[in-house]
């Protein structure tokens, strides 16, 4: 279980039994060199941790722990981290301020204490069995590898998958085994296992709703530069990743102005040159003197990785930017241990495109609906649908409100889908059905999320939806893209008091209008070129439908048309040869292709072993 996980700790090892307990840990050693070796002790012993991250406040801990009795022995945040269990118990964990999922084992109580932080960017997944044992890592293969569960299929989990590029809440692909969710704990007492929540965010406005836009600028400004601050600690090089697009270039901004040396920054692109973002990151770089590196990654390079990464990231690669980050990862890691990135960003500050077209959709799309008769609305949406499929013009209006109901679960959770509710009805064969047995929706845990929610403000809703879903995938997939390499990632844009700043600010300070992160976009004004403020969102292009379309067709044939894969039962043959084609002739198909060759590499992968990494 530790071997296997060597690439996210290839420094030191350790490893400690007693009895019926195991607690193995790799090291990437980061804080403290000399000292901090894990499994740590307490004094007496009766404790024992093995952890992973980073808490950036614990120099600021240690004083008050000390005033306690306590007396440190190493420089490390691990022994900050034990001593403020030992002193605090699991209120501890309320008190930290990083990213981390540790485990403590308590010999007294004989009872194992495992924590996650507020937002997930540090992983944990875990296994429970009816006997009661339980087996935790930082990786599923560490819970393969131990035999903990035989690797099958979660059929529940499927339709979550297709529709939302990874599962959501505490399921995954594997049947057995969870997640342990963000700012979560758990407890293992005598086979038993008992979950809590000790932190969520909240979009309560106070009386500082008033206050005027260049005081919130002003306030989150500092806490934005607080954030990027602390999480320069580090005994270790570090650097972070320019794409170019206002969230890294922010961060770069900040960054140069609190080290002496010029930052290492690090960006990634492909050759095609609507998949090639250099010259915005090259800008940013030129601005702020950084020492610059990039890769540009050829598609052979990039599908000949994918087995491989599959392997590091356990489950369907859910993006292929993914691929892009591992190979900017392994450049990073010849020069650094550390990297800053600028994930969170959009999930906080309502920075994609996606937002403001629901609510706008929504609000016209009701008036639309109520005002035009049935017979001229059935008109305009066979225009629309009439119209080339390969145009933009029909891609955007058949999103919209004139062919798309002006509701939540259909304009926001199905419009976006990868695989969208009335594509997975004739996609899955029967007998996947039958194995869902009645769980087809595939927006169960997001809509319970959005409807948990204590706002009215559909935005704020949507923004902690996507926090709690889309996010943390995104994270998974930043964590373990650069393990993969053995480098740490680090995210200031989720640093937990950060988030309660930005979350309990008023709207229009995230969107406005179509204007999205107003209050990043005004805080780096006169700071980061008007040219990186004023360019729209691009996400991560990589042109993946062009290359299925082109030499790399063979993969569709191999990993979705073949007689092997279509032989799993899964999906009705006639529903996938249909996407095929209509891609091949020019609709734009490509993030359900990516989906369908992942999830059948994965299985001949993880489930069946026939891929060896």
């Amino acid at each position: 279980m530790r071997d296997v996980l060597r690439h996210r700790g290839p420094d030191e090892e350790g490893i400690y039994t007693q009895g019926r307990l195991g607690l193995g840990h790799r090291r990437l050693s980061i804080v403290d060199l000399k000292t901090g070796q894990q499994p740590m002790f307490n004094d007496d012993r009766s404790l024992v941790i093995v952890y992973n991250g980073e808490v950036y406040n614990h120099l600021e801990l240690r004083p008050e722990l000390e005033r306690l009795g306590f007396i440190f022995r190493t420089k490390s945040d691990t022994e900050t981290l034990l001593r403020a269990y030992e002193a605090w118990g699991a209120k501890a964990v309320e008190r930290l301020r990083g990213m981390f999922a540790f485990a403590i084992w308590d010999e007294r109580k004989e009872e194992l204490f495992i924590a996650r932080d507020r937002l997930g960017v540090k992983p944990l997944y875990y296994s429970h069995d009816s006997k009661g044992n339980f087996f935790f890592g930082s990786e599923i293969k560490a819970l393969l590898t131990a035999k903990a569960v035989l690797p099958e299929l979660e059929y529940r989990a499927l339709t979550d998958y297709l529709a939302n590029h990874a599962p959501s809440g505490e399921k995954t692909l594997f049947a057995g085994i969870k997640r342990l969710l963000p700012g979560h704990t758990l407890k293992v007492k005598e086979g038993r296992v008992t979950v809590n929540r000790y932190w969520d965010v909240s979009f309560e406005r106070s009386a500082e709703h008033s206050r005027s836009d260049e005081d919130w600028i002003r306030d989150w400004s500092e806490l934005f530069r607080e954030s990027v601050r602390l999480r320069l600690m580090s005994d270790v090089p570090l650097g972070m990743f320019l794409s170019g697009g206002i969230d890294s270039s922010a961060i770069a901004a900040v960054m140069s102005g609190l080290v002496d040396a010029p930052i290492k920054t690090f960006s990634v692109a492909f050759a095609e040159r609507e998949a090639n973002e250099l010259r915005y990151a090259r800008l940013v770089a030129g601005r702020f003197r950084t020492d610059h590196h990039e890769v540009t990654v050829p598609p052979e390079e990039f599908f000949a990785a994918l087995p491989k990464l599959i392997w590091h990231e356990d489950e369907p690669i859910a993006h292929p930017s993914s691929v892009a980050l591992y190979f900017v990862s392994k450049l990073a890691a010849e020069h650094v241990k550390v990297v800053l990135t600028g994930e969170g960003s959009d999930e906080s500050l309502a920075g994609y495109g996606r937002y403001w077209m629901t609510l706008s959709n929504l609000r016209i799309g009701q008036r639309y609906q109520a005002l035009t008769p049935r017979t001229i609305r059935n008109t305009v949406e066979r225009a629309i649908s009439g119209l080339p499929v390969s145009s933009r013009l029909r891609h955007r209006l058949r999103k919209s409100f004139f062919c798309v109901e002006p509701t939540i679960e259909s304009m926001y959770f199905d419009n976006f889908a990868v695989f969208p509710r009335a594509m997975q009805a004739t996609l899955l064969s029967p007998t996947a059905k039958e194995h869902l047995n009645g769980t087809t929706d595939p927006y169960r845990t997001m809509s319970s999320i959005f409807d948990s929610v204590r706002s009215k403000e559909m935005l704020d809703r949507m923004l902690y939806t996507d926090t709690k879903t889309y996010l943390h995938e995104l994270l998974m997939k930043q964590d373990q893209m650069s393990m993969a390499a053995s480098i740490e990632s680090r995210v200031p844009f989720l640093d937990h008091k950060l988030l309660e700043f930005t979350a309990a600010m008023p709207n229009r300070m995230k969107l406005r209008g179509r204007t999205t992160k107003y209050v990043l976009r005004n805080a780096m004004e006169g700071v980061l070129p008007d040219e990186i403020l004023s360019r729209g969102k691009m996400g991560f292009p990589v042109p993946i439908g062009k290359w299925f379309r082109g030499e790399f067709r063979h993969l569709i044939d191999e990993y979705v048309l073949s007689e092997r894969s279509l032989a799993r039962g899964l999906f009705e043959p006639a529903a996938v040869r249909n996407i095929v084609d209509r891609h091949m002739m020019g609709e734009n198909h490509d993030e359900r292709l990516w989906s369908l060759v992942n999830l059948e590499m994965w299985q001949r992968s993880l489930i069946e072993g026939d891929i060896i990494a």
